[in-house]
């Protein structure tokens, strides 16, 4: 396995045909999102959770984690954000692939949650990886560089993007900006839902939302 530690829950069946794995947000740790593996476990009874730490902490949040320095939060160059990022993307793609390994399944079997800053980083590493996972489903977040996208990446797989549109974190006109990229580099299968009086968070009309989409996506309907 890679130097990324994380928390994981097993599946409810006892073995597993599909994982999902959380990419918590700037600040929090892999406990934070393991949480929506409680909900979703009795829909999805073949699937397995992970959910690792990113791999520098956070200054400015004890106990947290971030996967990148944000400069406008920590006073970080653009430069130090831009190698953390990188840095970030490799030790996340090492870790998805010894997690398949390790798991014994195909990048079909895997999917993707991301929440505020995760969700930047599952939107900036699933379409560059070699092989496409099932899918990524992204929480208040945003689609960094959107203009190297088209050049960048290599595979493409179904999104669904979920904001609040009470988000003073990460404005929520950043899921349209974010769609209307995807789509025009060749995204076929993008879907938006606009969590009503959310700032930012995940309400459990959204959860509901994702938990489909993930049913789907891992065979489960």
């Amino acid at each position: 396995m890679s130097v990324l530690d994380h928390k994981m829950k097993e599946s409810q069946s006892g073995s597993a045909h599909s994982v999902v794995v959380f990419l918590h947000g700037y600040g929090a740790n892999g406990a934070d999102l393991l949480g929506l593996a409680d909900p979703m476990a009795e829909h999805m009874p073949d699937t397995i959770f992970y959910s690792p730490d990113a791999p520098e902490l956070c200054a400015g949040a004890p106990g947290g984690f971030q996967w990148f320095p944000i400069p406008w939060i920590d006073g970080s160059s653009e430069e130090e954000s831009r190698v953390g990022l990188e840095r970030a993307s490799h030790e996340l793609n090492a870790y998805l692939d010894d997690l398949l390994v390790d798991l014994d399944l195909e990048p079909a079997q895997m999917a993707i949650v991301g929440f505020s800053q995760g969700t930047m980083m599952a939107l900036h590493v699933a379409p560059r990886r070699e092989d496409a996972v099932a899918g990524v489903v992204g929480f208040s977040g945003r689609l960094l560089e959107p203009e190297m996208l088209e050049d960048e990446l290599r595979v493409k797989m179904p999104v669904l993007l979920a904001h609040g549109d009470e988000d003073n974190v990460v404005p929520p006109q950043s899921m349209p900006d974010a769609v209307q990229a995807l789509e025009a580099a060749g995204f076929e299968k993008v879907y938006a839902h606009s969590m009503e009086g959310t700032a930012h968070g995940i309400d459990p009309e959204g959860l509901s939302v994702a938990l489909a989409f993930l049913r789907e996506r891992l065979g489960y309907e």
